[in-house]
């Protein structure tokens, strides 16, 4: 499936968690690890550290 497909699926199917789900996590593995964001649960202080993130990128468009 492209992306556009597995848009398309999610959109399809958001009432079926366990396929919205599986479907997500498929179009999520498909990104670029350079564009990737650390998931703020992961984050030991997620308020402060998506702050700073929010900041950081801010600041690169000014």
């Amino acid at each position: 499936m492209t992306n556009t497909e597995l848009k398309q699926y999610l959109s399809e199917h958001r009432n079926d968690q366990q396929a919205f789900q599986a479907a997500l996590e498929v179009l999520m593995s498909r990104r670029n690890p350079a564009n990737r964001q650390p998931y703020p649960f992961d984050l030991a202080d997620p308020k402060t550290e998506v702050e700073a993130i929010f900041r950081k990128k801010l600041n690169q468009t000014e």
